[in-house]
Order: structure tokens, then C-alpha cells, then sequence
């Protein structure tokens, strides 16, 4: 009979760990006595991070007394005592690849049901002093597992554990964790999880997902890239659409052709500086997909370095280097309806969409949805009204936030009049008067909804994150689902770093401190900084920390690829080999460094 050995508990704490502070609950240590388990939690224990422990569905954790000594053997260690895998039970018996998902036990005065496997984490790794721990859990498949309180009530070391029920679809611990973190998924135990209960919401939304992608027909093979490495560009016009945004139209500096771009693709430049390193800056192809130049169209910002050089310097014959076209916000080749939201120079990747369909004449229902300050500032309206009005099936609104007596003193070119004006708030069918509804102020969340976009329509927003937010919401309050809402960011994006509450030196990001590396270069696009490889960083995600790049991660393993990036240029080799390969293009920056110069969509 499987027995609990120990009871764990620890309340959250701050411990420093890399220049950073960590809020974290791992550190449980064994208690004596009855201890009272309750639906959230044992007494005297919590967790540091409840994005990704604890919880109704985790309120305890359980780690086996065989796997203690599999790991004492395998890290050739004698330090491990109980509660040191941050687990709240330990306990002999009940093995990852014998317990099932939904099996419930009675332990002591309490009964509980198995929800899901030990979500893979850093901080176990920090617990150890053992960076590897979450992949290896993963990979030699002993992950321990969550449980969640039937009945509250008294445990003690010693209890006896019984087994009250076994849980639907017979799927292991074992058997759901490497199914959600190991390749090759079994669509038959993939669609037997989706059938279990007890299972917990985020495991049973991840494999909703999985399901849904292995029901897809196979899509086209991913394309590679038109060409390696940067490129040059001759520009071949320059053409001022605002007194804020030029665009530049650009062709090979060889007089090859240009590979087709996908609708929504960007281009990323290399803009030299004398005496500095280079900037990399992305700018979305405005052009139609299929035109014989590409076009970027760049508003100049006030202290922006690159728009800047662009704007004063980049002339027609000049030539520029440029990474050959990619993106995933590409639009999709769909027969849904399709909803278009921009504010300001965010028009251009939606722009290249809209050619798209026009050129196709689709039938699809299609809402041109665009904000800008003033009509003299709206660039490309002349051209976005051409394009609709190719589209059996489209709507046009267009926001003015300046006032109205602003708007009304500006000189407005006769291709920006607007057919009509509606207040605030109200949104008119366009369709009665065929051309664009104007409308000032912002666009609103009510405003939205009035739109009347289908739920299965396929949204693609662009412009600033407050704007590029609110619209998600609204639509998400509309009934689309969040996986057909698709948004563009040029900046850096949000970082996600569970637990750290000191992010350290945190600022613009700059070049690594201390001397200058010596391997290859490592160019940050979104964030717009390039250095130079150093060994004293053990992984790119590491380097990218050093000079304050905003990162995302959770395992710091290769298991979860919460990390993954898009690789623009250059060879990278894993330290670590993950458990499952990135996406061709892709990369883990968690776990590798640069072989040659490389580009990151960081």
C-alpha cells in the first residue's frame, strides 16, 4: 500500500537568484504533526506564482520517494532530502506512470483527485542548484503530479493512501505530460485526454489547441526565405504620402527579381551609422504581395534614429541592406469574413492585405476599419477607397481623433473628403451611401461590437499596443474567439518572466556590460541594438538579459518554448537539445548560442 512519508509546506519568499529577485514558494521543508489541507492549500504553505502553481486544481503537489533516490543516482547527489522538488506530499508509491488522471485517494481525514502533471518550471532548477532539472523531469518522465482537495481535511506522516476511484480514459501522469511537451502527440491518447474530466482547464484548453492543429489538413510547406543573410536594395523612388510618413520603394541592386512577399510580411534593414554599430530596424511592406518593388512606408519620429536616417538620407538610386521578407501576420488563406483594424503608420501591413484582396476581387465580407489624427495626416486613404471598392463585400470606417473644429481647419486634399460624418459613437451602415463612414473620436469598445463583425471573421489589428489591445478586447466581448484575432508588434513585446519581481538593472536596453565580446554578432531587430557574441553568457537568452532586452521564458530548458523566437539570419546551435525542435525559422534562445552572425525578432 502506497503510504505518505512526509508533509511539506512553505510559505513565499524572495530569493535572489542571477542579479534578480524571484518571489517563489519551492522551498518546502517537512513538518510533524497534523497538518490541515484545505481546498487552496495546506496550512502554512502558499506559492509564490499562481499564474502557474497552485490553485483549486493545484492545491498540493506530490513527488515519490523512488524518484528521490532515481535522481540521487542519476545526479550522483546525497543531499536531496524531502520537499526539496517543491512538493507538498512525498510519498512511497504511486508512480507517474502508474497513477491515472482522475484517480482519486483518501489520505488521512482527506480525499483527492489527480488533475495534471507538475507544471515544468525554472524554479525547481533553482531549488537544486540544478539548471536542467525541468527538462530532465520532462524528458526521463517523472514530473510528479498536482492534486486537488474532494475533501478537506487532516494529514500526518504515516497515513496510509487508498485508492477510492480510478480515473476515465486510463492515461498516465506520465502519459498527459509527455503528450503536451514530447513530438509525435497520439491522436488517439490526444483525443482520450479531451475526454477526461478531471483534467485540469489549462491542459484541456493546450490540447484543444493540438487537436484542432492535427485536424488541419496539411498546409503548404513553409516557405524559405527569398535569400540569406541582408541584401542590397536600390531605392528606386521616394514618395512623401504625409508630412510625417515617406515611402521608399526598393528593387534588387542587382536587377534580379524580387521574391513574391506573403500580405503582411515586413522587411528588416540594416541602417549604418559611422563609428557605431549598424541599427536594425523591421518596417511592413505596404505593396501589394505580388508588385515587381517592394514599398516601406516609415513615419519619422521625433528621436527616432532610424526614421530619421531614412527620411534625410535615403534617396532614389541609394542602395540599403535588407533581410529577406517574413512574418507570421500574413493573411490567411481563408473564406471567413475579414476585419482590418490600423491606427496611424499601423495601416501599412493591413494595407498589403487589402491589395491582397482586391487583386483577388474576394468575395469574402471585408470591414476596412482605419484611425488616424486629421485627414491631412490619413496616408493612403485615396488608395485604401480603390481598393474597396474592388470588394463586393466591403465596409469602410475611418476615425478622426482630433477635434472637429480641428479637423475642419486643416486643408484637406479631395481625395480625403469624407462622403459622410456621424457622431461619436454611432456607427452607420456605410453600404448607404458607398463610400467610407467617418467618424470622430476613437474607436470604442460599443463601437466595436456595432460593427456586426461575424464571430467567425478573421481579425488583423496593427497600430499602438493600447489601441491594438482595447480592439481585442472589444472583439473578444463581440464573440470572436482570441485565436482568429492576430495583432502586429514592432516593438519589444511584453515581457513574460514568472516569479522575478526585481527584474535587476532593468532600463533601455544597451550594449552587455564589461569588455566587448569577440564572437559573432547578435542582432536584436525588435528591440534595435546589435552586439557581439561573449562566452561568458552560457545561452542567447542570457546575452539578451545582459543588456536589458525584454525576454519571455518559464523553463530555461527547451521544454516549454514559451522562448521561441523567429530567427531572421544566421546558424544557432543548442547547449541543451530541446525535448521538441522549434519551427523551421525558429529558434530557443534559453538554450543556444550563435554559430554565425545572427539575426533575432527580439
Amino acid at each position: 500500500m502506497a503510504t505518505l512519508l512526509s508533509v511539506n509546506v512553505g510559505l513565499p519568499t524572495d530569493v535572489p537568484w542571477q542579479g534578480r529577485t524571484v518571489h517563489t514558494g519551492a522551498w518546502k521543508y517537512p513538518v510533524g504533526g497534523p497538518r490541515m489541507v484545505r481546498r487552496l492549500n495546506i496550512d502554512g504553505d502558499g506559492q509564490g506564482d499562481l499564474q502557474g502553481h497552485g490553485g483549486e486544481q493545484r492545491a498540493v503537489l506530490v513527488y515519490q520517494t523512488q524518484s528521490y533516490a532515481y535522481w540521487r543516482k542519476v545526479l550522483e547527489r546525497d543531499d536531496l532530502g524531502f520537499g526539496q522538488f517543491g512538493e507538498n506530499f512525498t510519498v512511497d508509491g504511486l508512480a507517474d506512470d502508474e497513477v491515472c488522471i482522475g484517480d482519486r485517494y483518501l489520505i488521512g481525514g482527506a480525499e483527492f483527485e489527480v488533475t495534471q502533471p507538475r507544471v515544468t518550471c525554472y524554479r525547481v532548477g533553482m531549488r537544486l542548484n540544478e539548471p536542467r532539472m525541468a527538462s530532465l523531469l520532462v524528458a526521463h518522465h517523472r514530473p510528479g503530479f498536482y492534486l486537488r482537495v474532494i475533501t478537506e481535511g487532516e494529514v500526518r506522516a504515516g497515513d496510509p493512501i487508498t485508492r477510492t476511484r480510478t480515473g476515465k480514459g486510463a492515461l498516465s501522469v506520465a502519459d498527459i505530460d509527455a503528450l503536451l511537451y514530447l513530438p509525435g502527440a497520439d491522436p488517439d491518447k490526444l483525443r482520450a485526454a479531451l475526454n477526461i474530466e478531471a483534467l485540469s482547464p489549462g491542459w484541456q484548453q493546450s490540447f484543444r489547441e493540438m487537436s484542432r492543429r492535427l485536424d488541419q489538413p496539411p498546409g503548404p510547406a513553409p516557405v524559405a526565405p527569398g535569400w540569406k543573410g541582408f541584401k542590397r536594395l536600390r531605392v528606386s523612388q521616394v514618395v512623401h504620402e504625409t508630412p510625417v510618413v515617406s515611402s521608399f520603394y526598393l528593387r534588387s541592386a542587382d536587377s534580379q527579381p524580387l521574391p513574391t512577399a506573403m500580405p503582411g510580411q515586413y522587411l528588416s534593414l540594416r541602417i549604418p551609422r559611422e563609428g557605431q554599430p549598424a541599427l536594425v530596424r523591421s518596417y511592413s511592406l505596404s505593396s501589394a504581395p505580388d508588385a515587381t518593388e517592394y514599398r516601406i512606408s516609415v513615419k519619422r519620429e521625433e528621436r527616432g534614429a532610424a526614421s530619421t536616417y531614412l527620411h534625410t538620407h535615403l534617396n532614389g538610386g541609394d542602395v540599403i541592406e535588407a533581410a529577406a521578407p517574413r512574418g507570421a501576420f500574413v493573411l490567411a488563406d481563408e473564406r471567413t469574413p475579414v476585419a482590418l483594424f490600423s491606427a496611424g503608420i499601423g495601416v501599412t501591413p493591413v494595407l498589403a492585405m487589402l491589395h491582397q484582396l482586391a487583386r483577388e476581387h474576394s468575395p469574402r465580407a471585408v470591414w476596412w476599419v482605419h484611425t488616424a489624427h486629421d485627414p491631412g495626416q490619413h496616408a493612403f486613404a485615396e488608395e485604401a477607397r480603390r481598393l474597396i471598392a474592388r470588394l463586393p463585400h466591403a465596409r469602410s470606417f475611418i476615425y478622426y481623433t482630433a477635434p472637429d473644429d480641428t479637423v475642419s481647419d486643416h486643408t484637406v486634399p479631395d481625395h480625403t473628403v469624407p462622403d459622410h460624418t456621424v457622431p461619436d459613437d454611432t456607427v452607420p451602415d456605410p453600404g448607404a451611401t458607398g463610400g467610407p463612414c467617418v467618424i470622430h473620436g476613437r474607436v470604442t469598445s460599443g463601437a466595436v461590437r456595432e460593427l456586426g463583425v461575424p464571430t467567425d471573421a478573421h481579425a488583423y489589428l496593427c497600430g499602438p499596443t493600447g489601441f491594438m489591445s482595447d480592439v481585442t478586447s472589444a472583439l473578444q466581448l463581440a464573440g470572436l474567439s482570441g485565436s482568429n484575432i492576430h495583432t502586429e508588434v514592432f516593438g519589444a513585446m511584453t515581457a513574460i518572466n514568472p516569479g522575478v519581481t526585481s527584474p535587476g538593472a532593468a532600463g533601455r536596453p544597451h550594449q552587455p556590460p564589461g569588455p566587448q565580446g569577440t564572437g559573432p554578432s547578435v542582432t536584436f531587430a525588435r528591440s534595435g541594438l546589435s552586439t557581439h557574441w561573449s562566452d561568458q553568457y552560457a545561452t542567447l537568452l542570457e546575452l539578451a538579459e545582459g543588456c536589458d532586452i525584454p525576454t519571455r521564458w518559464s523553463c530555461r530548458t527547451g521544454v516549454c518554448h514559451t522562448c521561441t523566437t523567429p530567427l531572421l539570419t544566421g546558424q544557432v546551435q543548442y547547449t541543451t537539445q530541446p525535448l521538441e525542435d522549434p519551427e523551421p525559422g525558429e529558434v530557443l534562445p534559453c538554450c543556444s548560442i550563435p554559430t554565425t552572425d545572427v539575426l533575432l525578432d527580439l
